[in-house]
């Protein structure tokens, strides 16, 4: 199902205020009746992208992430921006890793006409969506499928990705800390993504701004650990951070020119 351009507005927002809205807050929002945001908040629930509260939705467990599915939806045209700025950034014949979650999926569909790549991934739509390129070689990590994720996971797939010495390493977080800390979901995710880092040249963390000052409860790792960092909206904490380290930024959003902050 696809969200109404007024249900990403209010999942938006909702990550803007820290995760918790009021229906009053929404109805003045939108300036629309409460019968009319009470049928955006259930479905919004129906998708797992929010929890109803009383009075309200907030986002869902911290401890968890949204399902795959539902996040292709979330902030879609910011993850679009983003894959594009890698394409730039990758020069032709290069070999790449692309991890886990939605954002590396929009890597991949922007790569599709890039010439000669070899690619790792653990990520099954980034193969499906690979394979349409007979020039592009992939090679898909085994394990064990994470249904929900659409990806797989285990010793197999860390054990198979560390077998490769890989120019370009591309992988999301499920949260960034104001102290710069790389958080993911669970230990499975943060081996991944630690795999990649340690069996890249160069590491491209790619992220939208609702990650940032999101909880996850698994420090994979610290902004001193990557090479470069792809956002959209790049707040005044991490950039000063980034600046600090010695960290290349690109800001990406629709007010942004896409170069390097």
């Amino acid at each position: 199902m696809a969200l109404s351009s007024r249900q990403k507005q209010i999942i938006n927002r909702l990550h803007e205020v820290n995760g918790v809205l009021s229906s009053a807050d929404i109805t003045a929002l939108f300036n629309v009746t409460i019968q009319t945001i009470r049928k955006d908040l259930n479905e919004l629930s129906e998708l797992g992208l929010v929890r109803r509260v009383h009075g309200g939705i907030s986002l869902p467990s911290s401890n968890q992430n949204v399902s795959f599915s539902n996040r292709t939806v979330m902030n879609l045209s910011a993850k679009q921006n983003i894959a594009r700025k890698v394409v730039e950034l990758l020069p032709e014949n290069s070999s790449i890793f692309l991890g886990i979650g939605t954002t590396p999926q929009q890597v991949a569909v922007a790569l599709l006409d890039h010439p000669g790549l070899t690619v790792v991934t653990n990520n099954i739509n980034v193969a499906l969506t690979l394979c349409h390129n007979a020039n592009i070689q992939t090679h898909l990590a085994g394990g064990k499928v994470r249904i929900n994720d659409q990806d797989l996971m285990g010793s197999d797939t860390t054990d198979f990705m560390a077998k490769f010495n890989i120019q370009y390493g591309v992988f999301g977080v499920g949260g960034l800390s104001q102290k710069g800390q790389l958080l993911d979901f669970s230990p499975e995710e943060s081996h991944v993504s630690r795999t990649i880092i340690d069996n890249s040249a160069t590491r491209i963390l790619v992220v939208d701004h609702t990650k940032f000052e999101r909880y996850a409860p698994v420090i994979t790792g610290v902004l001193n650990d990557i090479d470069y960092l792809i956002m959209d909206v790049v707040s005044e904490p991490i950039y000063e951070l980034c600046k600090n380290l010695d960290i290349e930024v690109f800001e990406v959003g629709p007010n942004a020119g896409g170069e390097a902050c």
